[in-house]
């Protein structure tokens, strides 16, 4: 009992601390992205914090195997450089009895990712791409500020106001500069004003003139206008079979034998199965050589997690495009990892060498 609390206990304040860590490194970087996003017009400035926060949510699976990674590593090694593993080992205590006590500890968290790879990250990304589209098709004029050239959400147009009102329906000195139909069409008008008519907004300028010069140049018409609209913004809604894989519920990657749908459910399983070897491989690679020091252990330790996280994103990508199934590249990935984790496990609870010098040694004693 007292092995089992002691390891848990140390296990819990490692984990909560290189939790911390991790969460105020990736806010930090997803601040710096959002904000990146948020100033090249990807996403509204006003919503930064709350794209940041869903993107972090979204994260959190990945953030949580790396800190129980991290944690158990961190611990067994402490526990070999200190020689605490040595008294366990006197004690009757093998390897793979850490097993257990480990497994203990880490299974509320292995839900948790389950919970968060499956739920979490598909509302988060539909979270974050459904207000991404509100923003992408708020009207055109809401795009324009007094004094700078815009463009529109279709990149096919720009607008041009001097001044507007208060309440952003009225403006004055309007330029629009359009391609349509092979030609270049330049408008501009003295006023403008924001009109709603069948559920659509218009932009009506009035005393102005309208240029419209043909890509091929065979003639230039000019002509004068009391009145004048133009439709600006779009009302089409993102259809939710439109979504990407990412933002699409579980439920409906289930339901669609589409390729990208298949990626995308055999990655959600991955970061559970990977979670889960994370443990067996934490337990096995920990381990305190007195020549290295503690960070040359965690250095490999970190190493085969990249590794084995690139790996499962690779997977994805190969899945999408056909190369490999998803039960096959899952079995292949995950269960070799799984056996490796429990032969290299076995070998350390065991004491099984391979050393070819002694069994070079061997033979030639007995010859």
């Amino acid at each position: 009992m007292l092995f089992h609390s002691s390891l848990r206990k140390e296990l819990s304040r490692s984990f909560g601390a290189t939790l911390v860590v991790l969460v105020t490194i990736v806010m930090t970087m997803m601040l710096i992205r959002t904000l990146g996003l948020a100033a090249k017009g990807s996403v509204d400035p006003a919503e930064v914090f709350l794209v940041m926060t869903y993107t972090v949510l979204g994260y959190l699976p990945t953030i949580l195997s790396l800190s129980l990674f991290i944690s158990i590593v961190g611990t067994l090694s402490r526990m070999y450089g200190d020689s605490e593993m040595i008294i366990w080992f006197s004690s009757g205590r093998g390897l793979a009895n850490f097993a257990w006590p480990i497994l203990r500890f880490a299974w509320p968290i292995l839900v948790l990712i389950a919970m968060l790879a499956f739920v979490a990250w598909p509302w988060a990304n539909s979270q974050t791409q459904g207000m991404r589209d509100q923003y992408e098709r708020r009207s055109d004029i809401d795009r324009i500020a007094p004094g700078e050239f815009q463009e529109s959400s279709g990149r096919n147009r720009v607008f041009f106001i001097d001044k507007d009102t208060a309440d952003g329906t009225t403006a004055s000195n309007v330029f629009i500069s359009s391609i349509e139909r092979n030609r270049q069409l330049i408008t501009s008008a003295r006023s403008g004003r924001i009109e709603t008519i069948d559920n659509t907004r218009y932009l009506m300028l009035s005393n102005g003139q309208r240029l419209e010069r043909p890509f091929d140049k065979s003639g230039l018409k000019i002509s004068e206008f009391k009145t004048y609209g133009a439709k600006v913004g779009s009302n089409v809604a993102t259809s939710p079979d439109a979504m990407p894989p990412r933002a699409q519920t579980t439920g409906a990657l289930l339901a669609s034998p589409a390729l990208p749908s298949r990626a995308e459910l055999s990655w959600r399983l991955g970061m559970l199965l990977a979670a889960c070897n994370f443990v067996l491989l934490a337990l096995a690679l920990a381990s305190v050589n007195p020549r290295v020091g503690r960070s040359g252990n965690l250095l490999f330790a970190l190493f085969a997690f990249v590794i084995y996280y690139n790996m499962l994103n690779l997977g994805q990508g190969w899945v999408g495009t056909g190369r490999f199934g998803a039960g096959p590249f899952l079995l292949t990935l995950h269960g070799g990892v799984f056996v490796i984790a429990v032969l290299w496990l076995a070998k350390r609870h065991n004491n099984w060498s391979f050393s070819l010098r002694r069994r070079s040694a061997k033979a030639s004693s007995t010859a």
